[in-house]
């Protein structure tokens, strides 16, 4: 399976079919789906498109907003999340990302309870499709209406009690790296990464939108990816480029230097045409040097 691929959240002006064709024309492997571009192409007609192109769908985004932030019950959001699981093993997806909504006037642990209620459930009919769950967590306050878990422990300790095999995070490098001691930790949380999310940022970076392509940024990638890949994660690197400044370009362009980008940080993990996918052990994965900070 292809280990690299880019988020439809990217490319954010293009349709699905324009995604499907223009990754695979930049020799993008893998494609994070986006939800809202599969229903305005046609559920149907996306799921038949993405089955017969040669991209790999790492992740499914997204369900949940399980705590009633937005404006749905608890039962219509996770009815709604079961619908998203039957697409995303539709499509061959390697996991769902969900949220888990704002904490929305409940006391912090009635919300949790409700999300891992809703998370456990989820498992249990992900497990019947051999998918993953992967809940994603946010760091920085403008983003709590998404998610009312922002600290690395805080997420650790909702899986947890939700023990459930097929329940899991998305490992965003943009809201986790100020994470205190993160790449000594990252062997304790890698059972619990079922998808790592890609991207750089250059600082004093303040919101979601302060993305940049990974390697132009302050962020120590090479350092995370390398304590990921030591600790033993062989999942999906999905890039997500949520900026301002990304949607506005020429995406052609932007996907270009995307995978010069990645062949400069990664190269291990990026195929090339001379060489199709392969697993690769700790031993061979080389990473560009961090970058200096600025």
């Amino acid at each position: 399976m292809p280990r690299i691929s880019v988020n439809e959240s990217t490319t954010y002006h293009w349709s699905l079919l324009e995604d499907v064709t223009g990754f695979q024309a930049a020799g993008i492997p893998g494609i994070g789906v986006w939800r809202r571009k599969l229903a305005d192409f046609g559920e149907e007609r996306g799921v038949e498109l993405l089955r017969e192109s040669k991209l790999e769908v790492t992740c499914f985004s997204s369900a949940g907003g399980f705590t009633g932030s937005d404006g749905q019950t608890f039962r219509e959001a996770v009815d709604d999340a079961l619908e998203a699981l039957r697409l995303a093993a539709e499509m061959r997806a390697g996991c769902l990302v969900v949220v888990s909504g704002a904490k929305a006037g409940h006391t912090f642990n009635h919300a949790r309870r409700l999300v891992r209620e809703a998370l456990v459930e989820l498992g249990d009919a992900a497990a019947a499709h051999n998918l993953q769950i992967a809940v994603q967590f946010m760091h920085r306050l403008p983003v709590e209406r998404w998610s009312f878990i922002n600290t690395l422990d805080a997420a650790v300790e909702l899986l947890a009690g939700c023990r459930h095999a097929r329940v899991g995070m998305v490992f965003d490098l943009f809201h986790f790296w100020r994470e205190p001691e993160l790449c000594r930790r990252i062997p304790q949380i890698v059972p619990w990464i079922k998808l790592a999310a890609l991207t750089d940022a250059r600082l004093p970076a303040q919101t979601d939108d302060d993305r940049c392509l990974p390697g132009q940024g302050d962020l120590p990638l090479a350092e995370i990816i390398t304590a990921l890949e030591n600790g033993g994660y062989r999942g999906a690197y999905d890039v997500q480029l949520i900026s301002e400044r990304c949607r506005e370009s020429d995406y052609e362009s932007l996907l270009a230097d995307c995978r010069k980008s990645l062949g400069q940080l990664v190269p291990a993990l990026l195929p090339t045409a001379e060489s199709p996918p392969r697993p690769h052990p700790v031993s061979e994965i080389v990473l560009a040097p961090a970058p200096p900070q600025r």
